[in-house]
């Protein structure tokens, strides 16, 4: 009985230690022509790799950068597999274990929450009952529902209480769980909005003008296994009916061209686009926040990474958007703006001529609701770190990113009537 126990305990503790990224390498590989690209897709049906970029094998085009996390088991052979189709490529991560561990300063996970660290789940949720308590007369806190697994997705209402229904700015963060300085942006932004409120007069004056809806992270469970489990961990945690694989990407879930291009019906893909519409409880619970808010909120903004992308509507069809030129005017001012502290340079444009046609986002989703100024950020980096950017850059990358969203919401706040 004893040795039935021991066995069993060995056993959840195994089932618990986080996914290893040991020897584990991220290639990037340069597509010259369709041959090249029909051997990558072709890779990824007979290899199990990671897409970091584009976010799946279909979405590889000729000309294109391709980053892909190959696991170690599978480097030499991938390796000669490259060499023999003659296409260019090189390391950008020698070993992902490694990066995993010197994204944290020291090699240290957060104890107290920080805006210059990344935070788990219940730092950032003691965080949301500190700040919005400590800030009464800025900050109110509801929550726009349950996750799949039971947690609360907390929202933050930003703004100077007038006593009145205001115009409205939603922002939300971390809708995929490996990508961390998301929802470090959206801590930083509520930490600077309330901090700078009375001395900076554009914050003051937005703030007197506007509310600002921030939830801090959207897809609370899959961050909180990307911490606890498996670094590299993308989608929702929900089951998916007649499949083993877990989860659907909730920036596929959307109505917005749902599943059509750029999303995937296999359960199994990082790019699945779920059983149907909404499908997703977060996404679902977002949605409704929306539409019930519809006749205030002026602008939709979400933070993804990685690439340096100011992106906006459409992404899931070539066509654009009625406000195509306004939408365009502002995505380059804010990409200005946002340049002219440490000289970060982003690309601007629709989603889908600008990386690749993407079927079922929440931008997308959120422009055809009536949400005129809907944009999504793909903050830093290129590739060097990837989703693996170290905590010595959440402050440059939230100081910029700052610029560009303090720009959006100026033009909004001159645009209101």
């Amino acid at each position: 009985m004893m040795k039935t126990l021991l066995l069993l305990g060995l056993l959840a503790v195994a089932l618990c230690e986080p996914t290893s990224y040991v020897g584990d390498k991220v290639f990037r590989l340069w597509p010259v022509s369709d041959t090249q690209v029909s051997f990558i897709k072709e890779l990824a049906s007979n290899v199990k790799v990671n897409f970091w970029s584009p976010d799946s094998a279909d979405l590889v085009t000729v000309y294109s950068n391709v980053d892909v996390h190959i696991p170690a088991s599978h480097i030499d052979m991938v390796s000669v597999m490259l060499q023999q189709s003659g296409m260019d490529y090189r390391v950008l991560i020698e070993d992902v274990q490694t990066a995993v561990r010197q994204q944290l300063d020291n090699n240290q996970l957060t104890k107290a929450h920080s805006y210059v660290k990344y935070n788990d789940w219940a730092n950032i949720e003691a965080w949301v009952s500190s700040i919005s308590s400590g800030n009464p007369a800025l900050i109110s806190r509801s929550s726009l529902g349950k996750t799949y697994e039971g947690r609360n997705m907390h929202l933050l209402k930003i703004g100077k209480n007038t006593g009145s229904t205001k115009p409205a700015i939603f922002m939300d963060c971390g809708i995929h769980a490996r990508e961390w300085i998301s929802p470090a942006f959206c801590q930083w932004f509520v930490q600077e909005a309330v901090t700078t409120y009375g001395s900076d007069a554009q914050m003051t004056s937005l703030l007197d003008t506007l509310d600002i809806f921030v939830l801090p992270v959207f897809n609370v469970d899959g961050y909180e296994y990307s911490w606890k489990s498996e670094r590299m961990w993308r989608k929702t945690r929900s089951r998916n009916s007649g499949s083993s694989c877990i989860g659907t990407d909730p920036n596929r879930n959307f109505d917005a061209g749902w599943c059509t291009v750029g999303a995937s019906s296999n359960p199994c893909s990082d790019t699945y686009c779920g059983p149907s519409v909404e499908s997703e409880i977060e996404s679902q619970n977002v949605a409704n926040f929306i539409r019930k808010n519809k006749s205030i909120i002026k602008a939709y903004l979400t933070i993804h990474s990685y690439s340096q992308l100011l992106l906006f509507p459409y992404s899931y069809k070539y066509g654009q958007a009625k406000d195509h030129a306004e939408l365009t005017s502002v995505a380059a001012s804010a990409s200005e703006a946002l340049r002219s502290l440490y000289g970060t340079r982003y690309t601007s444009g629709p989603g889908a001529t600008t990386i690749y046609l993407a079927a079922g986002g929440s931008d997308d989703w959120a422009y055809d609701l009536g949400v005129k100024y809907s944009f999504t950020f793909e903050l830093r980096d290129t590739g060097r770190y990837g989703f693996l950017l170290p905590e010595s850059q959440i402050k440059p990358t939230c100081e910029e990113t700052m610029l560009a969203v303090k720009y959006i919401a100026a033009h909004v706040q001159k645009n209101l009537y």
